[in-house]
Parts: structure tokens; sequence; C-alpha cells
């Protein structure tokens, strides 16, 4: 458990599930661009979905940030599962609300997702769209280098973006 600024950050579990889902649906509203996932397809959801998101096979995680009781962000850490990609792991779902940003709650929450990745994978590997400069910045701060441009990644309402791929290597000094 780390504490920021009266945030704290902490594992979510299944009973996060209520809470976890609302952010979420939420941040996809508000952002439908940073996300590969839909309002539509989420919030279609059952709530049991979301809290088998929240407890998914070790070592992965899901963080949230919490200013009291508030669930007020998250960042996902997966990693890979099959014999030639469980040196990889993905860093997925990062969001902050509007009311908690600006207080260091996305810095905090990334570095909760590369501490534990940095324990059980040897490359971490991020993806953002490259219109969103704010989480670029964040990541490249936090390590990550790019390493390409998906061209055209997502389709929202007929309008294309693209999405910078970046990678945190934890093999190199």
């Amino acid at each position: 458990m780390t504490e920021q600024a009266s945030i704290t950050i902490r594992p979510l579990a299944a009973t996060d599930a209520e809470a976890y889902r609302a952010i979420r649906l939420a941040a996809l509203a508000e952002t439908p661009e940073a996300f590969g996932a839909s309002l539509t397809e989420e919030s279609a959801r059952p709530l049991e979905r979301f809290a088998e998101r929240l407890t998914p096979p070790a070592p992965s995680l899901v963080f949230g940030a919490f200013t009291g009781s508030e669930l007020v962000g998250t960042a996902g850490f997966l990693a890979g599962s099959s014999e030639k990609s469980r040196h990889r792991g993905t860093l997925w779902g990062v969001h902050v609300a509007p009311a908690a940003r600006g207080r260091g709650t996305g810095e905090a929450l990334v570095a909760a997702a590369i501490a534990q990745a940095k324990r059980h994978v040897v490359v971490l590997q991020a993806r953002v769209v490259t219109t969103n400069r704010t989480a670029r910045k964040l990541y490249e701060r936090l390590g990550f280098r790019p390493y390409g441009i998906e061209s055209k990644a997502l389709c929202i309402d007929g309008a294309y973006f693209d999405e910078a791929l970046l990678s945190l290597d934890f093999s190199e000094p």
C-alpha cells in the first residue's frame, strides 16, 4: 500500500467491483479515445465481469487510488501468460478522475504497476493515444521509451486515433 498526499494506492479486489465499474464507465464516457473498450460494450457487462477483471491470475494486479473510501483512479498490470511471452507485461486501464488530477495520483498508480511488473517481467509495455500528451509525458518520465506508432489503432464514431507504443525494459541500466 502506497500513500501520497492523502491518496492511498492498493490492489483492488472483487469487493471493489461496483466502484471500479463506476469509474471505468465514467472514464470511457469522458475519454473514449484513451481506451480500447467502448462505453456501450462495457456498460452491458454484468458486475461479475468487473469483479473477475479485478482478480486476475497472479502476478497480474489492478491497482486503485483512493481518497478516503472513494476510488479516484486505476491502473492495471497484466503479465504475459504464454511460455514465449511471460517475460512481458502490459500496463493498462490507467485513469484518474478529473477531481483527483494534478496531485500525483497518476504517477503513484503507474509507479505501483511498475513496481509489481519489475518483480515479474523483463519488459513492461504500454499504449497511449498520440494526442494524450500528459500520459505520454508521465510514462516517459517513469522510464518508458517509444518504439513505434500504431496507425489508426482505434476508430471512434468514424474518427481514427493513432497509438504510441511504449516499453520499459527492466534489464537495461
